[in-house]
């Protein structure tokens, strides 16, 4: 009996060993939240895949080994806290955000799980993180440096084009703390140049229409846009309006100027989402946010939107179109 008793212990162990392997060897599928101030439209959607194609390069694959749970906040940045809490419960791995709203709306919901950011113009002067090459917290990722020499180098720009440019309207979302300090640095180097801003503002795109009465209430010479929801959102309406009152458009990202915008200069976002999709793979892979230096572009992109030039009747330099990185006829 006592042999008979362990040949049936030893085959049910037999047994069992191929299950616990098996078990030990399934890989962890990541689960990944994305959290937007943009809207649910296909278009928005199509912003993240720079995001997971990097990620498809780095050897996840989406629905196998990593799945991705998107919040949309339609352009209404208040919208983002609860959204964030929504990710928290679903007790992902991380979130990634590309705003500075964003970022304070998930470090509000998590002070445990990793965020990865972009899009964010002064992540230590807003109080999103303690430095660029330590960020302490949960928090870390690329940093857009949409300070106020880029934006002077912006207006500079569309002075090359419109040599007698005085007054140039910006518009920009004073619930966006990336967006108020944009506006604040806008304000300061404009005199340098001889530029008089007025400052036009919209929350959300039920908005547009009375930022849109405001500007051409006293039409300007030009019009800067801040490239933050809910204006991201609503370039091709805010670029129709421009081109119909004949306003040279200039922003920071280069998808305004492929939906009309005269010239855009900064930095390429999704350039900055392959960055954060390698910051994701060294968390997931065990490294900790705060020893991940918050990284700044090393390249900024010029481009100029010539089918606008000449619908504005606007000569763009041929000294202009050299330094370009991308023209589009």
């Amino acid at each position: 009996m006592r042999r008979i008793g362990l040949a049936v212990v030893l085959a049910f162990s037999l047994t069992l060993t191929p299950l616990d392997t098996e078990a030990q060897q399934t890989p962890k599928v990541w689960h990944l939240g994305v959290l937007s101030p943009g809207n649910t439209s296909s278009e928005a959607a199509r912003r993240q895949s720079p995001l997971v194609q990097a990620l498809n390069e780095l050897g996840y694959a989406e629905n196998r080994n990593f799945v991705v749970d998107y919040r949309f906040a339609d352009g209404r940045i208040d919208r983002l806290p609860d959204l964030a809490a929504e990710l928290v419960q679903l007790k992902v791995d991380a979130i990634f955000t590309g705003s500075s709203p964003g970022v304070r709306a998930a470090r509000k919901a998590t002070a445990i799980i990793p965020i990865v950011f972009i899009g964010v113009s002064d992540p230590v002067g807003l109080g999103l993180i303690a430095s660029l090459g330590r960020p302490g917290g949960n928090a870390t990722g690329v940093s857009t440096l949409l300070t106020g020499d880029l934006v002077g180098k912006q207006l500079q720009l569309l002075k090359e084009v419109v040599p007698r440019l005085s007054r140039v309207a910006t518009l920009g979302n004073p619930a966006n703390p990336g967006s108020v300090a944009g506006l604040r640095e806008t304000e300061a180097i404009a005199p340098t140049l001889g530029i008089r801003i007025i400052p036009v503002t919209m929350q959300t795109s039920l908005e547009l229409d009375v930022a849109v009465a405001t500007i051409l209430r006293d039409p300007p010479d030009a019009l800067l846009v801040h490239p933050t929801a809910p204006m991201f959102e609503q370039r091709s309406r805010i670029l129709d309006v421009a081109l119909k009152n004949r306003l040279p458009t200039v922003s920071g990202v280069r998808e305004f100027a492929e939906t009309g915008a005269l010239i855009t200069y900064g930095p390429d976002l999704a350039r900055d989402a392959r960055t954060a999709a390698t910051y994701l793979d060294k968390i997931f892979k065990g490294a900790r946010p705060t020893d991940l230096p918050v990284q700044q572009p090393t390249q900024l992109d010029l481009v100029i939107n010539l089918k606008t030039a000449k619908v504005l009747g606007l000569t763009i330099p041929q000294s202009l179109l050299l330094r370009a990185d991308q023209v589009i006829q």
